[in-house]
């Protein structure tokens, strides 16, 4: 443990708790606890379209249920003030401009980036904002990032190493509805709470070097990383994330929380078997080298999560 060290969980406040949701939860909270460190839950719930109360609510209550307890639990929509600061710096450093670009006119570019998604090509990079300021546009506002690799660290020894401008574009800051978008929330949030770790599932690797770019430009302290396993299922030949299949309340009438504890260590490598356990108990010999580092293929039976040839 170092003098100061802070863990996070960060969920987005969308829907209900999934297999998924609870298995990173179990692993930034078993990461922290085993160093001694403190750790918050983060509940980011910008989205006006998508975040409701009772999800957040629920949210906090299921983690609770699995036997997870926080240091700080905190929601990110009461940190606005904080998020807009940081929008006044990054125009103070002339790096914000309005973006005025859709979503079909960046598909028709026809350059993925390394989530799947589509590479914005910053053609607007040029765009000043308006005598009024940020504030004075209407449009979703961008950051120009710097050019050049950025080279996070993932302890676990994953490459995150991306030139971010070229790989995705650069990073819209602010939406057309005016909600803080999801990198410079997450990097002011994360400075905010001294976060010095920050683990969480595979899908984000790929986000690590824009948020260490735009911490690079706020003058921002790079926290270590740690990119865990996902849980995933099959969609007719594809696989994606086993997100939709069941929630936290199907769970629950299913399985006591340390039946699902049990099942979560088992698939996740730290128990020969689904056996039944808490999360305290799961401490004792925890280390990163008995966790798999394979994503594992899991279906919901309607009663039972299971890993087929598991």
């Amino acid at each position: 443990m170092t003098d100061h060290d802070v863990g996070r969980f960060a969920p987005s406040t969308t829907g209900p708790a999934h297999p998924g949701t609870l298995l990173a939860a179990l692993l930034c909270w078993l990461d922290a606890r085993s160093r001694g460190a403190r750790v918050v839950l983060r509940l980011e719930d910008l989205d006006p379209e998508r975040c409701r109360p009772a999800f957040a609510q629920a949210m906090i209550d299921d983690l609770a249920w699995l036997g997870l307890e926080w240091d700080v639990v905190e929601h990110q929509s009461a940190n606005h003030e904080r998020h807009v600061a940081a929008l006044d710096r990054l125009a103070a450093l002339g790096l914000l401009y309005p973006s005025t670009i859709g979503r079909r006119d960046i598909e028709a570019g026809g350059r993925r980036a390394p989530d799947g998604g589509w590479a914005y090509d910053n053609r607007e990079r040029g765009t000043a904002l308006p005598a009024g300021g940020w504030r004075a546009v209407s449009a979703p506002l961008r950051v120009r990032l710097p050019d050049g690799v950025v080279t996070p660290v993932d302890v676990g020894g994953l490459e995150l190493a991306q030139d971010p401008v070229v790989a995705f574009g650069d990073p819209v800051v602010r939406r057309r509805d005016g909600a803080i978008a999801y990198h410079l929330a997450s990097v002011v949030d994360d400075d905010a709470s001294d976060v010095t770790h920050v683990v969480r599932g595979r899908d984000l690797a790929t986000s690590s070097a824009t948020q260490v770019a735009l911490r690079q430009v706020l003058g921002l302290p790079v926290p270590t990383y740690r990119h865990h396993l996902l849980l995933l299922e099959r969609h007719e030949r594809k696989l994606a994330k086993f997100h939709g299949a069941v929630g936290a309340p199907a769970l629950r009438q299913h399985y006591s929380a340390q039946e699902l504890c049990g099942w979560l260590a088992w698939v996740a490598g730290l128990a020969p078997a689904a056996e039944s356990c808490s999360p305290t108990d799961l401490l004792r010999g925890f280390t990163w080298e008995r966790v798999r580092r394979d994503d594992v293929l899991v279906h919901w039976t309607g009663e039972r999560l299971e890993v087929p040839n598991g």
